[in-house]
């Protein structure tokens, strides 16, 4: 279901079935459904598995070329639209964060780090069968409808999401396999300190429910209810970055979606991230990026079309 309000489509899980917070479905075949084609939002995470084929992908500003196995990762409000006319075969999970074990947000330091990377290759057949295996028990048990599915649905979703953790780590160290020499593992992303990883998913998820209005790391200490410094502090001990640059950032990525992605003015950018004028965005633009918001849409729009 798309919200029309939006400057870019966004598909909400609640709104096509009520009351859900997760779907898995399949696909197959060698065109795109047409509301996949079109660059769109979800509110909620996806993760799809491409079993067969090939699929061409946009995520925010990079191009993908997939080929199966993989897992393509989406987190909420990445703007994606998917292309190609080559056969594929996947299959696509969709959930909100409620639907995660708490247990599951504490062994996995950072889960929410494996979508930023957005493709993980499936190395080899072990991980291919336990990836279909886990993902074929969900299918049937959201099929049918039997006593305690949705407890039967969460768990096994939280241990899909701990197996998807074993392919990668927060560094980004995708290791590939040669026919000589087996990959070595890759390191599972481990809580170390769950306290501190907690109030940091906390704060990067206040900022994504409210970085138009919230600017200023005193409004956002103020809702975790800890002191400025202290927050300061613990962001850049765990992230190496300060409280503001990770607020600054949030609000440059959504500029840069709306200028790549939609049709609008810098003007009704400027206005819809409610920056005073359209100079002082300019401005902030190009501190943060060393290029005007103009110069960044004419450059990125050449490189991909």
């Amino acid at each position: 279901m798309k919200n029309n309000q939006a400057l870019i489509p966004v598909y909400d899980m609640a709104a096509c079935i009520p009351g859900t917070n997760f779907i898995i479905k399949r696909t197959e075949g060698n065109s795109v459904p047409s509301y996949m084609a079109i660059p769109h939002r979800h509110t909620d995470y996806k993760i799809s598995f491409l079993q067969e084929g090939e699929v061409t992908h946009y995520t925010d500003f990079e191009k993908y070329t997939i080929k199966a196995p993989a897992l393509l990762m989406l987190a909420p409000d990445q703007v994606h639209q998917q292309t190609g006319n080559s056969y594929y075969k996947m299959m696509h999970i969709s959930f909100n964060k409620e639907f995660l074990l708490t247990e599951t947000q504490g062994v996995l330091a950072c889960w929410e780090c494996m979508f930023s990377q957005v493709v993980l290759p499936v190395l080899n057949t072990e991980q291919m069968r336990e990836i279909s295996v886990y993902l074929e028990l969900m299918y049937q048990e959201f099929k049918d409808n039997k006593p305690q599915k949705g407890l039967i649905l969460k768990n096994l979703l939280n241990a899909f999401i701990i197996c998807a953790g074993r392919l990668v780590n927060c560094k980004n160290e995708t290791r590939a396999t040669t026919a000589t020499a087996p990959a070595p593992p890759v390191p599972t992303v481990v809580n170390m300190d769950y306290s501190q990883n907690r109030i940091v998913r906390q704060f990067k998820s206040l900022i994504d429910e409210n970085f138009v209005n919230a600017t200023q790391v005193t409004q956002y200490a103020d809702m975790l209810y800890v002191t400025p410094g202290h927050l300061n502090d613990l962001i850049k001990t765990v992230t190496g970055k300060t409280a503001k640059q990770i607020i600054d950032e949030r609000r440059i990525l959504e500029a840069k979606r709306l200028l790549f992605w939609g049709e609008h003015s810098v003007k009704e950018i400027a206005g819809r991230l409610n920056f005073e004028d359209d100079a002082y965005f300019n401005r902030f633009f190009k501190k943060h990026t060393g290029n005007t918001p103009a110069l960044f849409q004419k450059t990125i729009r050449e490189k991909y079309n």
